[in-house]
């Protein structure tokens, strides 16, 4: 069964002016529909990444302040600086650190705690 409905509508993609064939068409053409739904996967990653980001800067510290073995950038995180600050601490002999390997430098606990007695 067909329908002989003709519908003026607008296209929420281009806004161009179409007749559609049912009473529920949003879109002019494949192209726009293709457009759109492109456009509603991208915002919803978008979204999803700035969740992700929100999550992640949103970390209690407590869980930093927990470990007795800390890396470089959560130093930085608990000192509220950046790394490339915190490797200048470590560098210029203000915080002690091992470095265990390449791109493996962790800092004791106890010697943050000690740069604020």
């Amino acid at each position: 069964m067909s329908s002989k409905i003709e519908v003026q509508r607008i296209c929420q993609q281009c806004g161009n002016e179409f007749t559609a064939r049912t009473t529920v068409t949003r879109y002019c053409s494949h192209r726009c529909a293709s457009a759109a739904h492109k456009q509603k996967v991208k915002a919803g990653k978008v979204e999803e990444s700035n969740k992700e980001t929100q999550r992640i800067k949103t970390q209690p510290i407590e869980e930093l302040k927990a470990k007795e073995f800390l890396t470089v950038r959560e130093v930085a995180r608990l000192l509220n600086c950046s790394v490339r600050s915190a490797y200048y601490y470590i560098e210029s002999g203000t915080i002690k650190a091992v470095n265990l390997g390449q791109r493996i430098t962790r800092i004791k606990r106890s010697e943050i705690d000690k740069l604020f007695q």
